[in-house]
């Protein structure tokens, strides 16, 4: 179903190029799709005619608000990977739920080698090594997302997958985590 509403945005857009459509229908004809799938409550969203996912509006923000900062300092690897873990939640006909986990704090990770500038080092050591990176007892609670991502996203073992709702929290967490740390390093970069 989601291949068949792509096509005919392409189709509809073919259309706008060949002969001009007021409004261009393919525009219209997203917008159209987008209420419709939130009056019905489904997780999805067209997005320059591509079907993805949608979480909720606070996640969407802040996801785009890191990605923005991270591109505005410079560090279009962090910006990638954040994006790659919001596509994974987008793969369809099932979310990559391990995937988002891991390009989520593979972003963080990529990010607090930088602002500390030590390029090797995990994020477990950057949050040991650093005790001012994260306020205390925040600090704690960094260490145990990067073991949770460890053991449930990085270091698999059967039968303990990780659910969607999970997926969805940390690359929200890993979004407010980067904004925080750019706004330390930056202040009033998010303003």
């Amino acid at each position: 179903m989601y291949d068949c509403t792509e096509s005919i945005y392409l189709s509809l857009m073919s259309l706008h190029e060949m002969k001009w459509t007021d409004p261009p229908a393919h525009e219209w004809f997203e917008r159209e799709l987008n209420v419709f799938f939130r009056q019905r409550g489904i997780g999805w969203q067209m997005a320059g005619g591509r079907v993805e996912f949608r979480g909720p509006q606070p996640l969407e923000a802040e996801i785009s608000a890191a990605t923005g900062m991270l591109k505005a300092t410079s560090r279009p690897t962090a910006a990638r990977e954040l994006a790659e873990s919001r596509l994974a939640l987008s793969r369809r006909p099932n979310p990559d739920v391990t995937g988002a986990i891991q390009h989520a704090l593979a972003s963080l990770e990529c990010l607090a080698r930088d602002v500390v500038g030590d390029p090797r080092a995990t994020l477990g050591d950057l949050i040991k090594r650093n005790p001012d990176l994260f306020p205390k007892p925040l600090d704690e609670a960094m260490h145990k997302l990067w073991g949770y991502a460890s053991e449930f996203a990085r270091h698999l073992r059967e039968g303990r997958d990780p659910d969607l709702s999970e997926a969805i929290f940390i690359v929200g967490l890993a979004a407010s985590v980067a904004s925080f740390l750019l706004e330390r390093e930056q202040p009033g970069l998010s303003a």
